[in-house]
């Protein structure tokens, strides 16, 4: 989305707070023991509160308020009431909603609890190398430069990337122009990132896969060579500057 008046800048903010706090609320909220149904309608019941209405549910009939994936599950996990969390899971909450006409997207990976499998570096590297991309967009920078580092990046910390999962527009619908913000370089991609547009960042480190693949529910994905997958997410606003980070009240690098 390009932002061209005041009130549009205004309502990406709003979204986006409600969004990222939401995210925040339910990585607090989330227990050993508890389903990810019941965290699901946790949050469902914040963006309710806020006049908010969630996104994958409203664009795509998903069926929960928010993606919740679990261990091996890369992205777009369904929220169930047989799914038990347990110490030491895997976890990765995806929160994305419509407020007045604006739309906004974040999501974080994380350890529930003491992480007795050693899942903290993968998480680690996902955010660290979300924070170096999101330091080097402005204006003018070519999309695949940021691909570039993304994967360079992982492979520095002994990870690998998703390939064909990505960031993307965001603003006036859930996914918009540029539609693959990817995690690798494209080198025939001389798209450039533009000034006072809105778009959705995201990492997908991963331990073995490079190929998220989707399960017979037609909804969960998981990698093509198993292991683990990390996500982090923000919504930023770009300038010719550092961009403007409009999730950061989900806290994902406090």
């Amino acid at each position: 989305m390009s932002i061209t008046k005041e009130y549009e800048l205004v309502g990406m903010k709003r979204v986006s707070e409600v969004v990222g706090t939401t995210l925040k609320l339910m990585r607090e909220y989330a227990k050993v023991g508890m389903s990810t149904k019941e965290l699901d309608e946790y949050g469902g019941a914040i963006l309710k509160s806020y006049g908010a209405k969630s996104a994958p549910y409203e664009t795509y009939n998903f069926p929960g308020f928010t993606c919740i994936s679990v261990n091996e599950e890369a992205a777009h996990g369904i929220p169930s009431e047989k799914r038990i969390l347990k110490e030491g899971d895997l976890m990765n909450i995806d929160v994305s909603a419509e407020l007045n006409g604006f739309w906004s997207d974040n999501g974080g990976s994380f350890v529930l609890g003491k992480d007795i499998h050693n899942h903290q570096p993968l998480v680690d590297a996902s955010k660290n190398i979300l924070h170096k991309a999101i330091k080097h967009i402005k204006g003018g920078v070519r999309i695949s430069e940021i691909g570039y580092l993304i994967e360079n990046e992982a492979k520095k910390s002994g990870f690998k990337v998703i390939k064909n999962l990505s960031g993307h527009g965001v603003g006036r619908s859930l996914h918009e122009k540029p539609e693959n913000i990817l995690n690798y370089r494209v080198k025939t991609n001389r798209e450039r990132f533009k000034k006072n547009t809105t778009v959705a960042i995201e990492t997908f480190i991963s331990t073995k896969s490079t190929i998220a693949v989707q399960l017979n529910d037609g909804w969960t994905l998981v990698g093509n060579n198993g292991g683990f997958v990390t996500q982090h997410e923000q919504t930023i606003l770009i300038t010719d500057h550092n961009p403007m980070i409009l999730t950061a009240s989900n806290g994902i690098w406090d």
